[in-house]
């Protein structure tokens, strides 16, 4: 007996009823979220004909996407996108979700700089350096990282946003691909928690998203603390380093800086009132 099609109201309230039962937030407002990803962003169908009916083979889909978010996988990887910016990309288990804090970091690189030679170092999904070819005038935009299903999951972001310039992938260890003097900026969002700050995070962090991308040694500074050291070298006089930090190592990065020997050392706030970003410039001498 072939299975009976159900109509979309029904689908969507077995759906918020999962969600609910898995303890997401918002469950009904998620459930009509993906069944819009899952649709071409038909939510307004499921609110104004909710007595049509969804085929089997598209209710088996969404069901199974509602399994896996009841289960706890992250809201962007069961649809498959994040947005970021003015981009709309790909987001799975490869990579960090690209985050509204992350925009931040973007948007204080283009106030000091736009032009020339820039690396995202730890490009992840390629949320930085695409934002930067899409909106900056740079001659060259360099995409690095050292994971190659990072770098995949880029290259498939960078082949679905079709930014107007050329964006180089590079697979390498932070700032060790470069020439001395080759870079007018350098930007990164780089792993910054210790072990135990890992430990402590969400489940839905530590189960989904790639530890490399979020812990760095035993005080989480050792990719800071690197990317200050060979980031001088390889950026020309006058060149701007901007770096995502957390929040309670402000202070003790301002004067990693500082002591090495850059300039115009500033932390800045983050949409929610929190010393989130690094920006120094490179001077003349050390």
């Amino acid at each position: 007996m072939p299975e009976l099609a159900m109509s979309l109201g029904q689908l969507i309230r077995g759906a918020a009823s999962q969600l609910q039962a898995g303890q997401i937030p918002e469950a009904r407002r998620q459930a009509l979220h993906i069944w819009g990803e899952l649709n071409g962003g038909a939510i307004g169908e499921a609110l104004l004909t909710p007595q049509s009916e969804v085929e089997v083979e598209r209710a088996a889909q969404f069901q199974h996407a509602i399994q896996r978010r009841a289960a706890g996988e992250p809201l962007c990887h069961v649809t498959g996108s994040a947005g970021f910016r003015h981009l709309t990309l790909r987001s799975d288990r490869r990579a960090l979700i690209p985050r509204p804090e992350t925009e931040g970091l973007v948007e204080l690189l283009l106030a000091r700089v736009r032009t020339g030679v820039v690396a995202d170092i730890g490009t992840g999904s390629g949320c930085i350096a695409l934002s930067l070819a899409s909106e900056g005038d740079f001659q060259q935009v360099l995409a690095v990282d050292c994971s190659a299903e990072a770098l995949d999951l880029a290259r498939l972001n960078y082949e679905l946003s079709r930014v107007p310039r050329v964006v180089h992938l590079v697979q390498a260890d932070l700032g060790t691909a470069f020439a001395p003097g080759s870079l007018d900026a350098l930007i990164s969002n780089p792993p910054y928690l210790t072990l135990d700050e890992y430990g402590a995070l969400d489940a839905s962090v530590r189960r989904w998203e790639p530890e490399l991308a979020l812990v760095s040694g035993p005080d989480g500074l050792q990719s800071t603390r690197r990317l200050l050291e060979e980031g001088w070298p390889v950026l020309r006089p006058g060149g701007w380093m901007a770096l995502e930090i957390d929040c309670t190592r402000a202070t003790v990065v301002a004067q990693l800086a500082a002591g090495m020997g850059w300039n115009n050392v500033r932390v800045q706030l983050d949409l929610f009132g929190r010393e989130r970003y690094l920006l120094a410039q490179r001077s003349n001498t050390r």
